[in-house]
């Protein structure tokens, strides 16, 4: 295990800054909230940090839109505050890797308002502008966010580019400028101190230089109302094809693999740094030595429910995809993705399904990522009012409902809050006490605090009881802190019939040590018989009560629903 790097052995744990902790009592998250929270990062048992977006935004994309890469949002503090966050994190041995958006600036950056002063300004060429086409758009490309991908500038008669929202033109990565002045803004945040990058939507950073019209037989309104009101898993599975070819031309071009190559020669000169692609095409491994270091392991999280089947598919496929060297990087949620506890929940098994979920995160082959407020139970919380909206993606889907397919106000602002992601990015619930305990009373936060704060989902509450989901997260970090196999071990599926628990090994190299893992995924109860060259397991961690702490695999008895892992002796 002394031979893997860090980011191989680690947890990370994702921050939202503006939702994680308000240190100033204004109601927005910030870095001095986030200093005070380092105590509970480290006893909770995390490795890492990956932080959203700090930099200075209009926040017309929470953050994702920046204005100033060089610098700190002023809601969320200064740069002394980052640097005593930063500090802080590495005195307690927690590594911070920030978000690095790549593929676009905010349109108030100061490289864009350069850029749209004229057409002969030396920044033009910064962005991508394209003349009309007899009066129109300079191709039939769209929006990811929805409508054309071009947005006409009046003042200098041309069109620019933007495969996301119109307040953030797409850079220009085959200008030389760009790619020069972007890789200082990487080596300014690497001599700060930082651990590494996660890198935003790096399938979008080229387009096809060509700009061919796509091909696509349907338009993005039809294909919209199509997926709306799909009735199968054939359709769905079609339309979704359809949707790739709506966007066939704007992303996923060859040109990227090359970029990560030589950003990942630049990272290498700062020891001990790693690169995480937002995307799961395992090509962006490279060679598994000369692109990215580790890229999410996306089709796990792609399903309504977490069956063995669906798991033992997923690793299988992923796993042996992998190039030689390549690591796996697993996780299920994020703060675009609904939270883990109501995405995989029935209705009846919530608390005991949100155990199962953590479980595999900590014990599949990899590293894994935990989204903030997965440790209590926090849930989606569905806005009722389209006005405290803050996320685009929700407003436009409300706009698209109401005015384009006429659906009612009030069913549209349902429908509208489950597509958006205001839902996933409510405030931390520190406490059963106004606001949660994120900002003083009185106080309103940027978004609404989910009132299940009040009935436990907290963490003062959850602390204080043994059995809490809080307290399950904590003991589980810490077995497989002080378990090799768990964090080294290759990944060996065992009684691949099983619709209802999932098990595996884990080998450490040398089979220095074994650990049998079982998930029961149902209601139901199993005695097991393992037919392995050892026939004794030392528990190390179980989910519920057992009187022995050493098993017969030849006869073992696993709970509903319950989490077991042993050591094999």
């Amino acid at each position: 295990m002394t031979q893997l790097k860090w980011w191989q052995k680690a947890v990370f744990y994702q921050i939202y800054p503006r939702s994680f902790a308000d240190g100033n009592g204004d109601g927005i998250g910030d870095f001095p909230g986030m200093i005070e929270r380092l105590d509970y990062l480290q006893d909770l048992g995390i490795d890492a940090i990956w932080l959203s977006p700090h930099y200075p935004s209009p926040q017309y994309d929470c953050g994702y839109d920046v204005s100033d890469y060089l610098g700190i949002a002023p809601e969320y503090g200064t740069m002394a505050d980052f640097r005593r966050f930063l500090d802080g994190a590495h005195q307690r041995g927690i590594r911070v890797i920030l978000d690095m958006v790549l593929n676009h600036t905010s349109h108030e950056h100061p490289w864009f308002i350069e850029s749209r002063s004229s057409r002969d300004n030396p920044k033009r060429d910064w962005y991508i502008w394209r003349d009309s086409r007899n009066g129109e758009p300079p191709n039939n490309w769209y929006s990811a966010f929805g409508g054309p991908a071009w947005e006409y500038d009046a003042s200098t008669g041309q069109y620019y580019y933007h495969y996301f929202l119109k307040q953030q033109p797409d850079l220009n990565w085959r200008n030389p400028a760009v790619k020069e002045a972007m890789w200082k803004v990487v080596r300014f945040w690497l001599e700060q101190g930082v651990d590494g990058f996660r890198l935003d939507a790096i399938g979008a950073i080229f387009e096809d230089p060509a700009m061919p019209d796509h091909t696509a037989k349907m338009s993005q309104v039809e294909l919209y109302r199509a997926l709306r009101y799909a009735k199968s898993e054939e359709e769905w599975s079609m339309l979704l094809k359809e949707q790739e070819a709506l966007y066939e031309h704007q992303v996923d071009q060859p040109e990227t693999h090359e970029l990560m190559r030589e950003l990942r020669t630049l990272v290498e000169e700062y020891p001990d740094c790693v690169l995480v692609g937002e995307d799961d095409d395992i090509s962006y491994y490279g060679d598994g030595r000369n692109e990215l270091h580790l890229l999410f392991n996306f089709p796990l999280m792609r399903t309504n429910r977490l069956t063995p089947a669906w798991v033992r598919a997923n690793q299988e496929a992923r796993l042996s995809a992998l190039p030689p060297g390549a690591w796996p990087c697993n996780t299920l949620g994020n703060h675009d993705t609904d939270r883990v506890y109501s995405h995989f929940s029935d209705g009846r098994n919530d608390a005991a399904l949100a155990r199962l979920s953590a479980a595999l995160m900590l014990t599949l082959r990899g590293t894994p990522f935990l989204y903030y407020g997965e440790e209590i139970g926090m849930t989606d919380f569905l806005l009722r009012d389209v006005r405290q909206f803050r996320d685009m993606l929700g407003i436009i889907t409300y706009q698209v409902e109401t005015e384009i397919l006429g659906t009612p106000p009030d069913e549209a602002v349902v429908y509208a809050a489950r597509m958006g992601r205001d839902k996933c990015r409510t405030p931390m619930q520190w406490s059963n006490a106004p606001n949660a305990g994120f900002s003083p009373p009185g106080v309103q936060t940027w978004l609404p605090v989910n009132p299940n704060y009040a009935q436990g989902v907290n963490v003062a509450d959850e602390l204080a009881h043994p059995d809490s989901l809080l307290n399950f997260y904590r003991r589980l970090l810490r077995v497989r802190r002080q378990t090799p196999a768990l964090i080294s071990g290759d990944y060996v599926p065992l009684h691949e019939e099983a619709q209802d628990y999932l098990a595996f090994l884990r080998r450490s190299p040398g089979d220095h040590q074994i650990c049998l893992v079982v998930l029961n995924m149902s209601a139901q109860s199993h005695a097991l018989t393992f037919d392995l060259p050892m026939s004794t397991a030392h528990v190390l961690f179980s989910s519920r009560s057992r009187e022995n702490a050493a098993d017969d695999l030849t006869h073992l008895f696993i709970a509903p629903f319950e989490v077991y892992i042993a050591e094999i002796t």
